[in-house]
């Protein structure tokens, strides 16, 4: 079991436990058990983002086969990353931190925006018509996400 304090860090608890079964101090030193710990809570904000807010309590993934699944879940990740880099580029637009912008509320702005069943056009047309829509539609949605955003506490 691993005792620690977050020092400088304001709201933070008095104490911190972290209970591991590495029996050997200098396999994992303590402030590297910590710093691990704190990241791991990154990712598991990410995971709620993906499964809770971005794909929905009730959809689950739809595909057949493991190269589709891999697809799919590929096109879920870069939905998200498309929507922090909307809320990055909101944030820097404003006197807001990023952390500061609500994923909840730029996921909704994004949903409302972003046409229901969206058509691609082929492959080599996209120079002519995709890239200078998608400018303009991150532009729009960037700039309601700052606007109207709510941020999370």
């Amino acid at each position: 079991m691993v005792d620690y304090q977050l020092k400088g860090v304001p709201d933070a608890e008095p104490l911190y436990r972290l209970v591991t079964n590495i029996m050997t101090p200098s396999e994992a030193p303590v402030e590297e058990l910590a710093a691990l710990y704190a990241g791991r809570w990154g990712i598991e904000t990410v995971f709620d983002e993906l499964k809770t807010h971005l794909r929905g309590a009730r959809i689950v993934l739809r595909s057949k086969t493991p190269e589709l699944v891999r697809q799919e879940f590929y096109g879920l990740l870069l939905a998200h990353l498309s929507i922090r880099s909307l809320m990055h580029q909101a944030a820097l637009g404003s006197d807001i931190a990023p952390r500061d912008v609500s994923f909840i509320h730029a996921v909704h702005v994004v949903r409302r925006k972003l046409p229901r069943w969206a058509a691609l056009p082929p492959l080599g047309e996209e120079k002519n018509f995709l890239a200078p829509s998608l400018r303009r539609f991150f532009k729009n949605v960037s700039s309601q996400i700052y606007t109207a955003g709510i941020p999370e506490v």
